[in-house]
């Protein structure tokens, strides 16, 4: 397998490590189901934000054509 330079076969060891720990562990399974939904919220309020957005220029534009014909 081809590493990146920056990742060492002792780095990919520890990782592996923390995360058979982490699956062992009550706590990092909770830490990571958490993060699970902390990612799903924020594309959620990232898209919301983004169609928002959209709408309120749409009104804006609605209103500035409908001040300056």
């Amino acid at each position: 397998m081809i590493l990146p330079s920056t990742m060492t076969e002792d780095t990919m060891s520890r990782m592996l490590q923390l995360v058979r720990k982490l699956k062992q562990d009550e706590e990092g399974a909770a830490l990571i189901e958490y993060t699970v939904l902390l990612g799903v919220l924020l594309v959620g309020v990232v898209a919301t934000i983004g169609l928002i957005g959209t709408w309120v220029l749409g009104q804006w534009t609605a209103l500035n054509t409908a001040i300056n014909p």
